[in-house]
């Protein structure tokens, strides 16, 4: 899966513009958790975490990535290798050689915009869906408890305001919605369960808000990354309102998550 529609401008200068994020600015430098970081442009698992060392150079650094997963080619400059994601080719840094770091002489240097973490040190492959459900935190609760969710994380998307903060997005005037974003691997759990599951968490029939929380930011919807997606959730939703449920959850297509 692509998610490029979801990615904010940061990411993007970053995957898909082959930029360079400030050195140690990013969360992953100094990172000791055990799991697997992924692309975050399309989901695929890239390096374990038993191959971070900390070189010091201010950015996450790896001695070997997970075998096929990432390519090689001559960077821009003539003189640097770069890596790149090997099914999306989102950037993801260069790798150097001969430096004397460890006893495989490797040195993958990566963005941690490039990257996303999740604790299982076996996912091969992850998929994506982003939900809106009322409270973000309280949704992500919930969430998090289902086998086969790997990550999730809060914040707003479907509004027009560009990166808007908790304030205005409580004002009800910018469009966004408190959304979740969960990554998934959809080995362990498709996203009709997924689907499923986040209907049954919440009051789908009720509208602009959830529970006592009122106000559009809080409403139900469904965002979709592709026609695959769309098609599911339409399936489930339609299957509901044969049940009799009045359905107010929205369907939209994917936007730009800004994570709180």
């Amino acid at each position: 899966m692509i998610k490029t529609a979801s990615l904010p401008d940061n990411i993007l200068a970053v995957v898909k513009y082959k930029g360079t994020e400030p050195p140690f600015s990013g969360e992953y430098n100094d990172f000791g958790t055990s799991g697997t970081y992924l692309c975050r442009q399309c989901g695929l698992a890239l390096f374990r975490s038993q191959t971070q060392f900390h070189s010091g150079c201010g950015w996450p650094s790896f001695d070997e990535e997970i075998k096929g997963v990432v390519k090689r080619k001559l960077d821009a400059d003539g003189r640097r290798t770069e890596i790149v994601c090997f099914r999306c080719d989102a950037h993801l840094g260069h790798v150097f050689t001969g430096e004397g770091f460890n006893a495989k002489d490797t040195r993958h240097c990566v963005n941690a915009l490039s990257l996303d973490f999740v604790s299982d040190v076996t996912v091969e492959d992850t998929e994506e869906a982003i939900l809106a459900a009322g409270c973000f935190w309280g949704v992500e609760y919930y969430l998090k408890k289902l086998p086969g969710v790997l990550k999730t994380e809060v914040g707003y998307t479907g509004g027009h305001k560009d990166h808007p903060t908790y304030q205005d997005v409580c004002t009800g005037t910018t469009g966004q919605y408190e959304a979740i974003r969960v990554i998934y691997d959809s080995k362990k759990i498709s996203y009709e369960a997924l689907l499923r599951y986040f209907f049954e968490i919440h009051d789908p029939t009720q509208a602009n808000g959830q529970g006592p929380d009122i106000g559009s930011q809080y409403g139900s919807a469904v965002f979709y990354y592709d026609d695959k997606q769309k098609q599911m959730a339409l399936a489930v939703m339609k299957e509901l309102e044969t049940l009799g449920f009045r359905l107010a959850t929205v369907l939209l297509p994917v936007t730009v998550f800004l994570a709180r």
